[in-house]
């Protein structure tokens, strides 16, 4: 994906609103900081930060990602599941 000016000041704007509504930092060097961006707009309340994350989207040729995964999506693991130290471990 090319980062150019729009998409850059786009992306800006958006880390701006996020970290004022919801205190998450997100930096624009990380890997996944449009996904993140994506994500934080999707869970906001107010109206213009929904807006800048549809425009971020358009920009960057990336579908809004749901907020929640449907469930027939979600692969299961064949096998049984453990709960060790907080990990799922598959036997």
């Amino acid at each position: 994906m090319e980062l150019n000016k729009e998409v850059l000041d786009c992306m800006k704007a958006l880390r701006r609103r996020l970290r004022e509504e919801t205190d998450v930092d997100i930096r624009l060097s990380q890997p996944d900081a449009i996904v993140a961006m994506l994500d934080g707009s999707l869970k906001s309340s107010d109206e213009e930060t929904r807006r800048l994350g549809q425009r971020l989207a358009e920009l960057a040729d990336q579908p809004r990602r749901a907020a929640v995964t449907p469930l027939a999506a979600v692969e299961l693991p064949v096998g049984s599941v453990r709960i060790y130290r907080g990990q799922r471990v598959y036997a």
